[in-house]
């Protein structure tokens, strides 16, 4: 940084989003009232800055650069309220003086980003000009207009070599004035001192002199690209100069400050930029957050403490006074006991930490400190809650309709407005009752909005009911979701349109036949009949060629859950209906030879299948399957199939056994004359063990089975004794996961009636005394459940509760 000084324009070397900064530009704007302000950013949203005048428009907002043929290609130029950029902005907008960006245009940021192989900046929530691989990324440095730190690594973390200029400069300097803390420091030096008291110019001159220093030492610190940045602001500079004459404003990083002011000829500036790689480029606002403001975010540029910085930049006096009565009023609404008293001494002790600190006024430090100690009891449980809704925040900005926009995004907007679904940052829990045309239509567009790679909301658990008509969404508005709807632009200009080309797209795909029966699935819940004749015709192809019995098997749960949303939603699923019964058909007819010759992996996932098939056809009930039979009665009779044949694993048909009989087409003593035979001598343990398994494992309520049903007790428990020494140790592996699987309260009931041994259960046998048993039923105890049992029937069930109550006394 050699080059020769010489007077110029007005440069503000500002800490981007930083309140003390943005409260001393407009000081200074206001004392210099210039003809022009140039701001750092990318010239081609000139055109945008009118809109940040208008009423609706509310920051945090960005500013959103998009390659046109490849969305997704983008950056963010995040601003907030205290701002520098935003305050010199409003204030050239409300003196009617001209504002204009003079950063390197974003043509050549996002051409950058594609040489560089990068996501945008929609994608990893990172600050602007991603692109630039070295360099500080416009509006968002990590310091004053310094280098970012692409580690990503907070304040103290990572430390590099002292030479090298990617460390945070406000390190530098904080370190260099005794600090161990740069957000401290910058408090000190900037957020505690007053605006308007002798020159405003002087806080600049001596950040200037600072960052020269910091330059002449480091150079540019090989970040090529902050040099080509630099020469086109020079540029942008001279012309600003020539058009307005002395009157030049200059408000960006201070970084940049010396190269800035350095003489260069305009011959070699232009060299710079020769040659630079670009792309078509679309710009326009979005709606920002203080969440992604922070640098917990992954924000190259981000601050601690979003929420704090905007109360020090809109408190006018007194504000740790302001910030720990907002403090006291968040703690209240969460019911927790804070009174005037509890204010009052968190001030006094936040002030006595300042000064016994020696620093000038209470930062965020203190006052933390004096909320965990005097309103949170010394928890940090509640001082938690404060750092999030308080010291980040969850405001969420907005942007004048008139602001340019993808078509798409216009009718997600209109969408939006119409069913009263206001994009929020906090996240939130909504429930739909689906019975209702609004709820339905919500669900439809955010199913919509999932096809379309915009997760703005998640489906969730419900708390409530657990019916078809009811639907649980975790919804959260984050900034990048513009870029996505941005991307997704290319499959339509509305929701409908543009999930219906990208279901259809998906379809053609699709590697596998789940994916197409998933896919299916999601058409229904979206309301896409459009687009679910083109999937239902690759479904059936994809069927008809794929003859894994494991991927069919995967397919028709889906499939058949897709019918169910039919009785809710409306949706004509006639198609989905065939499509459903030939799959099962085509399943019935592979399972049996599929499940020969297993071992131990693939029988377990064959009787994954199985129960997935089994489950499915409940939910088909008696619906007409091919050759006039029944659904039902053709699985029932593959079950039967499996049970019989001794090829077929132990698992699968223990399995098998246990569906018929829970489905009641195997009557129990049936069930025990097949357990019988299994168990008998002529068995392996290892294959009798399997069939255990597949019968009562797995925790599918075999161990109450076996709790109630004395003879199939018995047999197990003959059975069990019965095994050789030399062959226990092998099937006792499998024996100790079947019974694992179990309640603890089944596993003691099981092991209190193997102490007792079988044949004393139910009968005067049992011993007097016994604990848990008697000899006979106690009546009286009986009785005693009635009122509870027509409390939880309900007025209308109290018949069957006396029913249900005389069974158990009788």
């Amino acid at each position: 940084m050699n080059g020769e000084e010489a007077p110029g324009p007005l440069l503000l070397g500002v800490r981007h989003h930083g309140p003390g900064s943005a409260r001393a530009v407009r000081a200074v704007l206001e004392d210099a009232r210039p003809d022009v302000v140039l701001v750092e950013g990318p010239p081609e949203a000139d055109a945008l800055i009118p809109l940040a005048g208008e009423e609706d428009m509310r920051p945090p907002v960005a500013l959103l650069a998009h390659a046109v043929d490849e969305p997704g290609r983008s950056a963010f130029w995040p601003l907030a309220e205290f701002s520098p950029e935003w305050v010199a902005i409003r204030w050239a907008l409300e003196h009617g003086v001209p504002a204009r960006f003079i950063d390197l245009p974003a043509t050549h940021t996002l051409a950058w980003q594609g040489e560089d192989g990068r996501d945008g900046g929609g994608g990893d929530g990172t600050d602007p000009a991603t692109g630039s691989a070295e360099g500080d990324r416009g509006p968002g440095a990590a310091a004053p207009g310094a280098p970012d730190e692409r580690s990503g690594a907070a304040p103290g973390e990572g430390a590099r070599p002292a030479g090298d200029v990617r460390v945070d400069p406000l390190r530098v300097l904080a370190e260099a004035a005794g600090y161990d803390d740069a957000e401290r420091w910058w408090e000190d030096v900037v957020e505690h001192r007053g605006v308007g008291k002798g020159d405003p110019v002087a806080p600049f001159t001596a950040l200037e002199e600072a960052m020269t220093a910091l330059r002449e030492e480091h150079g540019s610190g090989e970040h090529e690209r902050d040099l080509v940045r630099e020469a086109h602001m020079r540029l942008r500079i001279r012309a600003a100069r020539r058009e307005f004459g002395e009157g030049v404003a200059v408000v960006c990083g201070a970084w940049h400050v010396p190269a800035l002011r350095r003489r260069a000829t305009v011959a070699a500036d232009r060299a710079l930029l020769k040659g630079l790689p670009r792309v078509r480029t679309d710009m326009t606002w979005v709606p920002w957050t203080n969440r992604r403001l922070s640098r917990a975010s992954g924000y190259g540029a981000g601050i601690d403490s979003p929420g704090w910085y905007g109360h020090l930049f809109g408190a006018r006096d007194r504000p740790v006074e302001r910030w720990l009565t907002k403090v006291a009023g968040l703690l209240r609404a969460e019911d927790r006991i804070v009174s005037s008293a509890h204010v009052i001494e968190a001030v006094r002790l936040a002030e006595t930490l300042a000064a016994m600190r020696g620093r000038p006024l209470p930062g965020l430090g203190e006052t933390t400190d004096a909320v965990r100690a005097v309103m949170c009891e010394g928890s940090d449980v509640p001082l938690t809650l404060v750092h999030d809704r308080l010291v980040v925040g969850d405001a969420l900005g907005e942007v004048p309709a008139t602001a340019p926009a993808v078509p798409l995004q216009r009718d997600l907007a209109r969408i939006q407005r119409r069913l009263r679904l206001r994009p929020e940052a906090a996240e939130r829990e909504l429930d739909l009752d689906l019975r209702g045309e609004t709820d339905a239509e919500r669900s439809r567009l955010l199913h919509r909005l999932r096809l379309l790679g915009v997760g703005w909301g998640e489906p969730a658990v419900s708390r409530g009911s657990t019916g078809t008509f009811r639907e649980t969404w975790r919804l959260r508005w984050e900034p990048e979701l513009s870029v996505r709807v941005a991307e997704a632009g290319v499959w339509g200009t509305t929701v409908l349109a543009a999930a219906t080309a990208r279901a259809e797209a998906d379809a053609v795909a699709a590697r596998g036949l789940a994916e197409v029966t998933g896919l299916a699935e999601h058409c229904l819940l979206a309301g896409l009949s459009e687009a679910l004749p083109s999937v239902m015709r690759v479904l059936a192809d994809r069927a008809a060629l794929d003859t894994d019995v494991g991927h069919l098997a995967q397919a028709l749960p889906a499939l058949v859950r897709s019918l169910r949303y039919g009785d809710v939603r409306g949706t004509d699923t006639g198609a989905l209906a065939g499509v459903a019964a030939g799959l099962a058909e085509r399943v019935f007819v592979g399972v049996p030879p599929a499940c020969t010759a297993l071992d131990a992996d693939a029988a377990e996932e064959m009787r994954g299948h199985i129960d997935a098939v089994h489950g499915a056809v409940g939910l088909l009930g008696d619906a007409p399957a091919p050759g006039h039979a029944r659904l039902r009665a053709r699985w029932q009779s593959v079950l039967r199939t499996l049970s019989a044949r001794d090829t077929v694993p132990g698992v699968l048909r223990g399995r098998s056994v246990r569906l018929l009989l829970d489905d009641g087409e195997l009557a129990r003593d049936e069930a025990a004359r097949l357990m019988g035979l299994v168990l008998s001598p002529g068995t392996s343990p290892a294959d009798a063990a399997a069939w255990i398994e597949g019968f009562v494992g797995q925790g599918s309520g075999g161990g109450l089975l076996l709790v109630h049903d004395e003879r199939l007790f018995g047999l197990v428990d003959a059975w069990l004794t019965g095994v050789p020494a030399e062959a226990f140790t092998d099937v006792l592996p499998l024996l100790r996961r079947t019974f694992s699987a179990y309640e603890p309260g089944v596993r003691r009931t099981l092991g209190e009636l193997a102490r007792r041994g079988p044949g004393t259960r139910g009968s005067t046998a049992v011993a007097p005394g016994q604990p848990g048993f008697a000899p006979g039923l106690d009546t009286a105890r009986a009785d005693a459940v009635l009122p509870v049992v027509r409390l939880l029937l309900g007025p209308d069930g109290e018949d069957e509760g006396a029913g249900a109550g005389a069974g158990v006394t009788g």
